[in-house]
């Protein structure tokens, strides 16, 4: 039975299913309740091992936020090669490279591989033993206000464990981080649809038209939207779907689109905004406040505001009127500036007006456990926990796989403002610069060797929870996972209400199992369906399903950034679907992937068109100079016809100062970025720095793998074609 002095609803808050309707049966259920069950960590490799034969197993993808749920080979003991787990809705058996690349973080030889205390550039290792009990004498006589956790987004049973850790410590202070957030669109979401994040049904759609949204390179969950791209193209009712994409910088989705269309960077909503107007004149019903509201968005001023053409808004029109239903999608484009709420709404409202929502755009499956649902990382946190650093409020921090000195624009002052802290404890796989900040740095685990469940935000299809497991003995021995930082920390808290666990894994299978009847497990003994759990990868839960507003909402008026004659150029800093904001950036897979546009590897450029260059006297390989109220940067010019002449971009995820890999490549844009903010939610405005660029009079050659002219690479054949006749195979061609 329950032990006296903690009830079942304490060890439900426990184990994770806190508010929750969990059927919890009376004593003799299970020895997890006595605490009397011992249960033993990752199997012997011996035990599965047969040399020369792999073995495969099913786990989770935490490269991203998406989730996909992957299947990992294993030979001798040694992860080799991972592929998609087809029985996930998320990316039904296929991944990214971003995702294969796990492997090489799995080896990487930079990841750290035991406790360490720092002191300047001086540091000295220590135990774990010796490492949980500074922690512990540094909370001591520290209030629950002085003290704070940053994560980025964060979900499943080691969210759990951190929320009962601040409990216990009597913090509320809990910030998740993301430098790249979906924060803007998930509010506006919100307003317009009744929900963060409604289901997106490309395959549904006749036409779609994408402000931005770069669902084929990284965008929210981009291996189910490529297969629902696929879907998409191969029609309904014997259409083939039609892609617009409207934006100010080419995605890799704009380089596929049936139609690419360059907009004034920050103007997506006056566009939609008249879009809306010139359906009505077409003959589309409107409601009579939102025809009022876009009344004055005519033709002749949305082209004069946006730059995109008359004939190219009555294309459009034609396309949305004879197309239907169609699927409006707003991305990192527009949601990127001080008025990005207002865009995003302006699109969102362009999807009621053509009769989308219900239809292509669909009400969410959630699953029902809220203490493990994701907290969802986004830039205004970080403001909150630097305000807070800045005042010397905390007095201890701890950071767990996020990087903020590296992300956060310089103007902020993070790596200043972190040393205000008395002490810092970093939860990292890498001395990155956060890390280097820290007071106790705790080496974590690898994905591919540890435990967890993962609840993402974005549900495509049936709600379930992803199932991390090992897919091989760990490579160091004094690493640790998140979780069992957390589970350690708690026992030295509150031992009575963790003693049945010996660590994560225990602590997992006890909750797995305790709330078995709600996770469709009812059928099976307690061994049975834990080795289905594992077996599967994931758990299907009956989720349920929000209802999406009907109500039309109206938009606000976008107002743009005015224009800056000292800053001209408008800065777009550029998401890669390898490097993203550069947290693996340490992986040569990753930087050795070519560019998908421009093919340029190891290195940053500056994308700006061949009009603006030809104005400036720029020709490619020159080094400029990117210049911003706040900062510079110097990187190699690129002349690139998908960006708008009015912008400049840089890809976001190098210059970092840590990584036998990244250290030293490319320059950071991150740091140039002015302090302006949406309006509405705070959150970074990621497209609303202006700039102005000069040559600095040196030229290098640009590195990339698209080849020239006659079949060349750096003056070199790479590709021969010759008749049989002509070939000597015993002789290189």
């Amino acid at each position: 039975m329950i032990e006296s002095g903690f009830d079942r609803r304490d060890f439900l808050k426990v184990l994770g299913w806190g508010g929750t309707a969990v059927a919890l049966s009376g004593c003799g259920n299970t020895s997890v309740q006595d605490g009397k069950e011992t249960v033993v960590s990752y199997v012997e490799a011996s035990d599965y091992m047969i040399p020369g034969v792999s073995v495969r197993f099913n786990s989770t993808c935490t490269q991203c936020e998406a989730g996909c749920s992957i299947n990992g080979r294993v030979r001798e003991g040694r992860v080799l090669k991972l592929e998609g787990n087809p029985d996930s809705d998320i990316n039904r058996g296929k991944m990214c490279g971003l995702g294969q690349a796990g492997v090489q973080h799995h080896y990487n030889p930079d990841r750290l591989k035991e406790p360490m205390l720092l002191n300047g550039d001086q540091s000295q290792s220590v135990s774990w033993e010796a490492a949980l009990k500074l922690i512990n004498d540094k909370l001591q006589g520290v209030s629950g206000d002085q003290i704070a956790f940053l994560t980025g987004t964060v979900s499943g049973h080691v969210k759990a464990l951190l929320g009962n850790f601040m409990e216990s410590v009597g913090s509320k202070h809990h910030f998740a981080y993301e430098a790249l957030s979906s924060a803007v669109l998930r509010a506006a979401n919100k307003k317009s649809y009744g929900v963060e994040m409604p289901r997106y049904s490309l395959d549904k759609a006749k036409v779609v038209v994408s402000f931005g949204a770069d669902f084929l390179g990284a965008w929210v969950s981009p291996v189910h939207f490529s297969q629902q791209y696929s879907r998409f193209r191969k029609g309904v009712d014997g259409q083939r779907g039609v892609l617009v994409q409207i934006e100010s910088k080419m995605t890799l989705t704009g380089a596929n689109a049936d139609r690419w269309l360059a907009i004034r960077p920050g103007t997506e909503g006056v566009l939609a905004l008249g879009l809306i107007n010139a359906l009505g004149a077409a003959g589309l019903s409107l409601p009579a406040e939102v025809a009022a509201e876009v009344k004055a968005y005519d033709k002749a001023r949305v082209s004069k505001e946006t730059g995109v053409a008359v004939g190219h808004i009555d294309k459009l029109v034609a396309l949305l009127r004879t197309r239907t239903p169609s699927l409006v999608l707003a991305g990192n484009g527009p949601d990127g500036f001080a008025q990005g709420s207002e865009n995003v709404a302006a699109i969102n409202l362009l999807n009621q007006v053509l009769g989308n929502v219900g239809k292509t755009v669909e009400a969410p499956v959630s699953a029902p456990f809220a203490q493990l649902q994701a907290t969802n990382g986004d830039s205004a946190s970080l403001y909150k926990l630097n305000e807070g650093m800045a005042r010397g409020q905390y007095k201890v921090l701890f950071a767990c796989g996020t990087n903020p000195v590296f992300s956060a624009p310089a103007s902020l002052k993070v790596a200043e403002n972190i040393k205000r802290v008395g002490f810092k404890v970093a939860f990292a796989h890498y001395l990155d610069e956060t890390a280097q900040q820290a007071d106790l740095v705790l080496p974590l685990d690898s994905s591919l060797e540890d435990w967890g469940t993962h609840i993402v935000a974005y549900q495509p299809g049936e709600a379930h929870i992803g199932i991390q497991q090992p897919l091989m003995e760990k490579l160091h021995a004094n690493t640790r996972g998140a979780g069992d930082i957390l589970l350690a920390l708690l026992k030295s808290r509150r031992a009575e209400e963790y003693k049945a666990f010996e660590d994560y894994y225990a602590y997992l299978r006890a909750a797995v199992l305790q709330n078995k009847a709600a996770l469709g497990g009812g059928a099976l003994d307690d061994e049975g369906f834990w080795e289905q759990t594992l077996s599967k990868g994931l758990i299907r839960v009956a989720g349920s399903s929000a209802a999406l507003s009907t109500s039309t909402v109206v938009a606000a008026v976008p107002v743009a950034t005015a224009e800056n004659p000292d800053y001209p150029l408008t800065l777009i800093p550029g998401i890669t679907p390898n490097l993203r904001d550069g947290r693996y950036a340490n992986q040569p897979w990753l930087q050795e992937s070519p560019d998908p546009l421009t093919t340029i590897v190891w290195d940053s450029w500056v994308e700006i068109h061949p009009k603006k260059a030809a104005e400036l006297g720029i020709a490619e390989g020159d080094i400029v100079e990117v210049i911003s109220r706040t900062g510079s940067i110097k990187a190699q010019a690129y002349l690139f016809p998908g960006i708008h002449p009015e912008a400049v971009s840089v890809p976001l995820g190098r210059g970092q100062n840590w990584g036998r890999y990244a250290k030293g490549f490319g320059v950071n844009p991150f740091q140039i970025l002015d302090p302006v903010f949406d309006k509405q939610t705070g959150e970074l405005a990621l497209n609303d720095t202006r700039v102005k660029i000069k040559k600095s009079g040196k030229r290098v050659i640009v590195i990339k793998d698209e080849g020239a002219a006659g079949g060349k690479q750096m003056g070199k054949k790479i590709a021969v074609r010759a008749s049989t006749d002509e070939v000597d195979l015993s002789k290189e061609v």
